[in-house]
């Protein structure tokens, strides 16, 4: 098979060339910028583009699929090229699909969380032997690349979110998966750009819910109204599967679960990454793993990248980052570290870089996140405003939006980080939360400044 990707360098395009490529594919591709870690990635198999932009002579008609990333704009002169000669063209979900059709595959959907039950359930898999193929959105310890695809493997699991397939596809990615065992961790509003409306949102996933194939199951949090009313609602003929929190405690800053007389201590946290853990149970007990064994198992589980990841710590201060941005996730993590270290301050640095975040009619949604930090920052970079050809609006804008009137602000990311610097972490937690990476801080840098 001969395939083509168009915009390469994508986070899911580059790790699907890859495993591609290992499956035996001759795999070619382009893109117009390509930053690391795709560069070494692709350059390590072969795959990498000799040079950068686009290039429609590379569209033959020898080509079996062209795929096309998100990055990609319809007037591609790739695309045009393909579309011309009458190459089929995918979606990276659709072409997924394709390569697993006749596995079992769990679709992980929801607002929050995706990325981290799918990666329990990687980590479960793996410890207890399964051999299987997957789509995550991160890098996970103990996994090479982000996809798996081979021949072999009887189960998939992919992160399904519901973003947009592709420029000439406005179907949401988990619509196209058609789970055998789908997974839904909740529902709150985002990607206002393409769903202007939380009922135009909902209905996303009304409809994954349909897609669900005959005999399917559907794991679902019934601690989120939103998702409680939509099952309540759904007529498909999917079994139904709730979860909540389980039984636990927490002491001396570590989480243990409570499961019919055993202890099993965790090195995660918070009461989101317990539900999380309650959706990768539910999929690994219906793929033949008993309960016993996966808390054995999710006991080593570290933790997806940038979730509620540890930079650093000492005996009396803890700095995190996170990969939160959106209103119930700030919510979730800021939570989640306040009632692990209840003791001790909270020092909350929010960065709303996205472009539902940014949205001044959005920004409302943020009303209350923050509350339970003891001080709290909002950081929004000026230059992110310029990028993406928005109007900038001022400090009393952002804390009326969060309805926290001592909440501190900062549009440039030397303010920002002469303010980190001057803190001293005693008795203290630093959490900062962002999908962007603060203007270009160093956390790293800043973590041994202030742990000293």
């Amino acid at each position: 098979m001969r395939v083509h990707f168009i915009a390469i360098g994508g986070s899911a395009m580059h790790n699907l060339a890859i495993a591609l490529h290992k499956k035996g594919f001759e795999v070619t591709g382009s893109d117009d910028v390509l930053f690391e870690p795709s560069v070494s990635r692709l350059a390590k198999y072969g795959i990498l583009p000799k040079e950068n932009g686009w290039y429609p002579e590379k569209i033959t008609k020898d080509l079996d699929a062209i795929i096309l990333g998100m990055h990609a704009r319809v007037d591609n002169p790739e695309l045009l090229k393909a579309q011309e000669l009458g190459i089929k063209v995918y979606s990276y979900p659709e072409y997924i699909y394709e390569q697993s059709k006749d596995k079992l595959r769990v679709v992980i959907g929801g607002s929050h969380g995706k990325t981290t039950i799918t990666s329990m359930i990687l980590h479960v898999l793996q410890a207890a032997g399964k051999d299987f193929d997957y789509l995550v959105g991160a890098q996970l310890e103990g996994f090479e690349t982000m996809v798996k695809l081979t021949k072999e493997a009887p189960i998939i699991v992919i992160e399904g979110d519901e973003y947009l397939a592709s420029p000439i596809d406005r179907r949401p990615k988990f619509h196209l998966y058609k789970a055998n065992i789908g997974v839904i961790s909740g529902i709150a509003w985002d990607h206002i750009n393409v769903f202007p409306t939380f009922k135009s949102y909902i209905d996303q996933f009304k409809i994954f819910i349909e897609t669900i194939q005959p005999g399917g199951t559907l794991i679902y949090s019934k601690t989120d109204k939103v998702l409680e009313e939509v099952v309540a609602e759904d007529e498909s003929n999917a079994i139904k599967q709730p979860y909540a929190l389980p039984e636990y405690s927490i002491e001396n800053g570590v989480t243990t679960i409570l499961s019919d007389g055993e202890k099993y201590p965790l090195e995660v946290f918070g009461e989101h990454n317990l539900l999380n853990m309650q959706a990768a149970r539910l999929v690994c007990e219906d793929l033949g793993i008993a309960k016993a064994e996966f808390y054995n198992h999710i006991t080593t589980f570290k933790g997806a990248a940038r979730r509620l990841e540890l930079v650093g710590k000492n005996d009396s201060g803890t700095v995190f980052k996170d990969f939160a941005h959106s209103p119930s996730k700030l919510l979730a993590t800021i939570h989640a570290v306040k009632t692990q270290f209840p003791d001790r301050k909270l020092i909350a640095c929010i960065e709303l870089h996205t472009f539902s975040s940014l949205n001044k009619d959005f920004l409302a949604e943020y009303a209350g996140t923050m509350d339970e930090a003891d001080e709290a920052i909002v950081f929004i970079d000026k230059k992110t405003f310029e990028q993406k050809k928005m109007e900038p609006y001022p400090a009393e804008t952002v804390k009326a939006a969060f309805l926290k009137d001592d909440l501190t602000f900062f549009n440039d990311p030397q303010l920002l980080l002469s303010q980190l610097q001057k803190l001293k972490l005693v008795n203290a937690n630093l959490l900062m939360m962002s999908s962007g990476n603060f203007g270009g801080i160093n956390l790293v840098d800043l973590k041994n400044k202030i742990l000293e």
